[in-house]
């Protein structure tokens, strides 16, 4: 699949997986369309210049008559639906919201794509927050989809969603469900790893909303923005791929104390956190199996958690001060 110039539509740009996608294929030559709600000047995308040599259209993802025309005028062939109401605690607060940006902006962008001709490949950001509460971990691509609480149930309606634009119109369509990412550029300090090296940063004890004992996956973002990738040029190869799903992980679930001891490690510290034991509707134990995404697509993490820990480290020690 040739990069150079083609044009690649991105929803959720702004966001942090959003970005370092939009960078790797303005690494490739692409031609990169932004379809952008609101104007972050804090976010990655905008620090970091990437705004400037993209495409910008503004719009909302449930808008399909904008996505419709988006497609068309620029002659997407490729696009990424990374936009979303990503956090959990917002979710529990805004439902509906939440179930509108990522349910009903799911349909209305396939919809555009169902309408459109040249869109050849789409690739459907769903999560490991799909699967819902299981008892067999890791999860692997055939665990059902069960999600319960608000987040969850709106990760598994867009999934099935997905999965049924390809099944019933042949859309080329392929989901991505992944753990946790992590990296340079993530603004929701509530998250464990941008939330600790704040604290850090500032001298402060960092704080475990929940009781440390939660175990999660986590991905390096870039690594995260190589999958995505790695699916879009699998699917332009092979359309027998459409319908179907991809895990990505690294395969090194931890406990969020975990975690936490290992930021400060990475940042030589010896504050100790504070476990505040105050979250809610929130599953115990998540993490993936990756071995489809290895096997078939052959892809593997190339950056290691300590590496991955650094690098993100680095990049708030050079940008944290912005952000205040």
């Amino acid at each position: 699949m040739e990069w150079r110039d083609r044009p690649v539509l991105v929803t959720g740009a702004t966001g942090l997986l959003g970005s370092w996608l939009v960078d790797a294929l303005l690494e490739r030559e692409a031609l990169v369309v932004c379809l952008v709600r609101d104007l972050v000047p804090m976010s990655r995308f905008a620090l970091e210049g990437l705004q400037d040599r993209v495409i910008v259209s503004f719009g909302d993802v449930r808008d399909q008559a904008t996505l419709e025309r988006v497609l068309g005028e620029r002659e997407i062939r490729t696009v990424f639906h990374l936009a979303a109401q990503t956090i959990v605690t917002i979710a529990n607060r805004n439902p509906v919201s939440t179930f509108e940006t990522n349910v009903a902006g799911t349909w209305a962008l396939l919809e555009a794509c169902r309408r459109s001709p040249l869109v050849s490949e789409i690739v459907v950001a769903s999560s490991d927050k799909a699967y819902g509460d299981q008892e067999v971990l890791p999860y692997s691509e055939d665990t059902p989809l069960q999600g319960r609480h608000p987040y969850d149930a709106s990760k598994s309606c867009a999934d099935l969603v997905a999965q049924s634009y390809a099944t019933t119109w042949g859309l080329p369509v392929t989901v991505t469900r992944c753990g946790n990412f992590y990296g340079g550029g993530d603004l929701n300090f509530n998250r464990v790893v941008p939330g600790t090296i704040r604290d850090v940063l500032a001298g402060r004890p960092p704080v475990i909303r929940s009781d440390g004992s939660y175990v999660r996956d986590y991905l390096y973002v870039e690594d995260g923005a190589t999958a995505y990738l790695t699916v879009a040029e699998a699917l332009a190869a092979d359309r027998g791929l459409a319908g179907r799903a991809f895990n990505f992980s690294l395969e090194e679930p931890l406990t969020v104390l975990e975690m936490v001891e290992r930021i400060l490690a990475v940042m030589g510290s010896d504050l100790r956190p504070e476990i505040r034991n105050e979250v809610s509707n929130e599953i115990r134990a998540q993490y993936l199996d990756s071995s489809r995404a290895r096997t078939e697509l052959g892809w593997r993490p190339i950056v290691g958690l300590e590496e991955g820990l650094r690098r993100t480290v680095e990049w708030y020690r050079q940008h944290l001060g912005r952000h205040r």
